[in-house]
C-alpha cells in the first residue's frame, strides 16, 4: 500500500507493463471509502470498462504506435485534502501522465492546482460548477456543463407546467456542488418571479435533518430544491416523508438518477424530478471507442450483470475516450500537446458533442431533466428524447 494505504493500482487486463514510455499512465483519485463512496464505486465502474476496451481494442493510437493503458486508483476517503495529496503522489511518485479529477466540484477544483503547476492534463467527469474553471488554468478540462443547464429547464418546465407554483425551499449541502446548483435556483426561481421562503445549507455528513425539515415545512413551499449527494437525498427524503411533507414539486441532485436511489427509497422516490448531464435514452453515434451510446449501454450490460450504466458511470467513461481521441490528435503523450488536442477537440461521441469551451468546461451537451415515474427516470426534457410528462405531487 501507499501513501498511507491510499492507492491502489488497477491494470486493463492483458498486457504486461514496462517503462512509463511503453505506456500510458493515469491517475484516478477516488473517493472508494467514506461517505462519497458510492459515486467513487461508480466512477471506478466507467473508468475501467473504457480501460478493457482499449485493451480489447489493442491499446490507445499515439503517433502511429498502440499503447496499453494504466489505471492507478487512490482511494482519498471522501476527504479532499488527502485527495490533493493523492494527485500530488500519482504525478510525482507513480509518473502518471494524465490524470482525472478527484470526484465532485469541490475536490477537482482542489486538485487541478496540481495538473496545472505540473503541466499534466486534467479531465473532470464529476465537476460541474463554474468555481472550478474560473481560475485561469489550462489544463483542466470538464465533461460536464454548468449548473445552470440544469436548474433553466427544470425552472421553465415546471412554472410552464403549474403557474401556481410560487414559493420555493432550498436545501443544500455545504459543499462547491450543491452550493452552486442553489446559486443557480436562486436565480432561475428570480427570473420568474418566484419566492425563495426557505433557503438553508446542511453540514456535509449530517444524518438527522428533522429541525431544518419542520422550519421548511412551516414555510409551506411549493416547490423543494435539494442539492446534494446520494447519502443525503435518500435521507433528506425519508425525512421528508416521515414529517409528512408533500410539496407540490420535489427536485433533487444528484442521486435521482442512481438506480440506488431508487432502490432505497422505493415508493417515496416517486415523482421526484432531477436533471443530469447525461441518460441512457439519449442517442448519439460518436468516433470514439464506444462508437454510439446504444453500443456503449450494451457493453456496460455485459460487463456489469446487466446493470444501466448512470451519468457518473459514462462521464468516467468518456473521460477516457475523449483522452483517447486527442492522444490520437496529438501524437505525443507530452502534456502540452495534449493539452492542445483537447482544447481543440470538436468531434461526437456516445456521451454526445464534445468541444471545450475557453474555460476547458465542456460547452456542447443538453442535460436532460428527468422525473421518477413507477420505479424508473422518465426523460421530460429535451422533446427529441422525451419519455412522458410531468407529474406533480410526491408520496
Amino acid at each position: 500500500m501507499l501513501l498511507g494505504g491510499l492507492s491502489a493500482t488497477a491494470l486493463a487486463p492483458g498486457f504486461a507493463f514496462g517503462q512509463a514510455t511503453n505506456e500510458i499512465r493515469i491517475g484516478a483519485p477516488l473517493p472508494l471509502t467514506g461517505p462519497l463512496a458510492p459515486e467513487g464505486r461508480k466512477q471506478k465502474r466507467g473508468y475501467d470498462l473504457w480501460a478493457a476496451q482499449v485493451t480489447k481494442d489493442g491499446g490507445v493510437d499515439v503517433g502511429g504506435r498502440k499503447l496499453p493503458v494504466r489505471i492507478i486508483y487512490s482511494d482519498y476517503q471522501s476527504a479532499t485534502p488527502r485527495g490533493v495529496q493523492a494527485c500530488e503522489f500519482l504525478v510525482n511518485q507513480e509518473k502518471a501522465h494524465f490524470l482525472f479529477s478527484p470526484f465532485g466540484s469541490g475536490a477537482a477544483k482542489a486538485g487541478s492546482a496540481i495538473a496545472e503547476r505540473y503541466k499534466i492534463p486534467m479531465i473532470a467527469p464529476t465537476a460541474s460548477s463554474v468555481e472550478v474553471y474560473d481560475q485561469g488554468f489550462k489544463y483542466l478540462f470538464g465533461t460536464f456543463t454548468p449548473n445552470s443547464t440544469l436548474t433553466e429547464p427544470l425552472a421553465k418546465l415546471v412554472t410552464e407546467k403549474a403557474p401556481d407554483v410560487k414559493k420555493v425551499a432550498i436545501f443544500s449541502r455545504n459543499d462547491l456542488l450543491p452550493l452552486s446548483l442553489a446559486n443557480e435556483m436562486r436565480k432561475s426561481s428570480a427570473a420568474r418571479n418566484l419566492s425563495v421562503v426557505y433557503d438553508e445549507k446542511f453540514a456535509i455528513g449530517t444524518l438527522d435533518f428533522a429541525a431544518a425539515l419542520t422550519q421548511m415545512r412551516a414555510a409551506a413551499p411549493d416547490w423543494v430544491f435539494v442539492g446534494g449527494y446520494i447519502n443525503d437525498l435518500v435521507q433528506v427524503r425519508s425525512q421528508m416523508r416521515d414529517l409528512g411533507m408533500k410539496p407540490k414539486v420535489l427536485t433533487m441532485i444528484a442521486g435521482p438518477a442512481y438506480e440506488e436511489y431508487i432502490q432505497a427509497l422505493k415508493g417515496a422516490a416517486e415523482n421526484v424530478s432531477s436533471a443530469a448531464w447525461w441518460h441512457p435514452s439519449v442517442r448519439y453515434e460518436g468516433e470514439d471507442l464506444f462508437r454510439s451510446t446504444a453500443n456503449y449501454v450494451e457493453v456496460f450490460k455485459a460487463a456489469y450483470n446487466g446493470d444501466t450504466p448512470d451519468y457518473a458511470e459514462a462521464s468516467a467513461s468518456s473521460a477516457g475516450a475523449i483522452l483517447q481521441l486527442a492522444l490520437k490528435k496529438a501524437g505525443t503523450l507530452e502534456g502540452p500537446a495534449v493539452r492542445d488536442a483537447l482544447a481543440s477537440l470538436n468531434v461526437r461521441t456516445f456521451w454526445g458533442p464534445v468541444h471545450f469551451g475557453a474555460t476547458g468546461q465542456i460547452d456542447s451537451l443538453t442535460p436532460p431533466v428527468f422525473q421518477i415515474q413507477e420505479g424508473k427516470a422518465v426523460v421530460l426534457v429535451p422533446d427529441e428524447i422525451k419519455r412522458g410528462e410531468f407529474r406533480f405531487g410526491i408520496a
